[in-house]
């Protein structure tokens, strides 16, 4: 089942399901195989990225719509805006894949985090679900009844990594 041509993934579930944790070892794991990521994380909560005494503060203060900084190794861009997430896949078609942490109900494909059985109904409510990674309070698998084709523990990242390599077809991972 390969993966449409924009290599874009979700990784989704609920707060404290792991998503943070596992892009953090996918983007090593594929930072290991010469790929540029691009990382799109969801807050339903606000956030703020800026901070007081900074000239970029100060802009924002004093009634600016949009700041943006750059140095010759970064770039970063604030707006007082929302962005949709087909807005942000198009900012960052460039790379060779782009994880999407969040954004449960978008219909791009899907790893899906279980943190217990609890979970299981995302499996069925979710769109586009490929696969999923479980790991119960005491590291064992929760089986899902009905489930997708692919489930992997949360300690097989490098696993994961090269599954979505193979699939996005963006990298042949040495065996």
């Amino acid at each position: 089942m390969v993966m449409s041509k924009s290599a874009v993934i979700q990784i989704v579930g609920y707060k404290n399901s792991g998503k943070t944790t596992l892009i953090g070892k996918l983007l090593e794991s594929f930072k290991a195989m010469n790929l540029q990521v691009a990382v799109i994380k969801h807050d339903a909560h606000g956030f703020e990225m800026d901070r007081e005494g900074t000239d970029t503060y100060s802009h924002h203060q004093h009634g600016a719509a949009a700041i943006a900084i750059t140095s010759p190794y970064r770039t970063a861009v604030i707006e007082e805006q929302a962005t949709s997430l087909v807005q942000l896949i198009e900012r960052f078609k460039c790379y060779d894949l782009i994880l999407v942490e969040g954004f449960k109900r978008e219909a791009y494909p899907k790893i899906v985090l279980l943190r217990g059985r609890e979970d299981l109904s995302l499996l069925q409510e979710l769109s586009q679900v490929r696969a999923y990674v479980t790991r119960n309070q005491d590291g064992s698998r929760v089986r899902a009844i009905a489930a997708p084709p692919l489930h992997f523990g949360a300690d097989e990242s490098q696993q994961i990594a090269a599954w979505i390599a193979r699939e996005a077809g963006i990298a042949s991972p040495a065996p």
